[in-house]
């Protein structure tokens, strides 16, 4: 017996699709949030990345990280946003291991997201892990 596709959740306001998205990728469950994106998503990952699904940033990840999970702190809607596009900002911290099981927690991180019409077409994503990694290289100091 096949089983059929489950439908789509309800659609979300920008903030709490963006909280959503985010909840379900840290599992992590890229193929799970396939629903929130556009097809056309476009992804501008830390240094500058192109990327083009959520599979993407995970398998990046798994590559910087034994693992890693963002702790929220807000998620900012911009005022003036309209349902052809709102910017949705979600700022926090990031904690985790590194490759060598070394734990961290504290890393900063901002994602700008862009929602149009109830999906996610950009994402940007700025962290600090670039200049904890010279810190423990020992090529700079905090």
């Amino acid at each position: 017996m096949a089983s059929t596709p489950s439908p789509p959740p309800p659609a979300l306001a920008p903030g709490p699709l963006v909280d959503e998205y985010l909840r379900i990728l840290m599992i992590p469950d890229p193929d799970g949030v396939r629903h929130f994106v556009s097809p056309q998503l476009r992804i501008r990952f830390t240094g500058n990345r192109p990327m083009r699904q959520p599979g993407d940033t995970s398998a990046f990840n798994a590559k910087r990280y034994a693992w890693v999970k963002k702790k929220i702190d807000r998620t900012e809607v911009v005022a003036g946003g309209t349902p052809g596009e709102t910017v949705v900002y979600s700022l926090g911290t990031l904690y985790g291991a590194w490759p060598d099981g070394t734990p961290f927690e504290g890393n900063r991180y901002v994602d700008r997201y862009v929602v149009s019409h109830g999906l996610i077409t950009e994402m940007d994503v700025w962290n600090d892990s670039a200049e904890w990694l010279l810190v423990r290289a020992g090529l700079a100091t905090l």
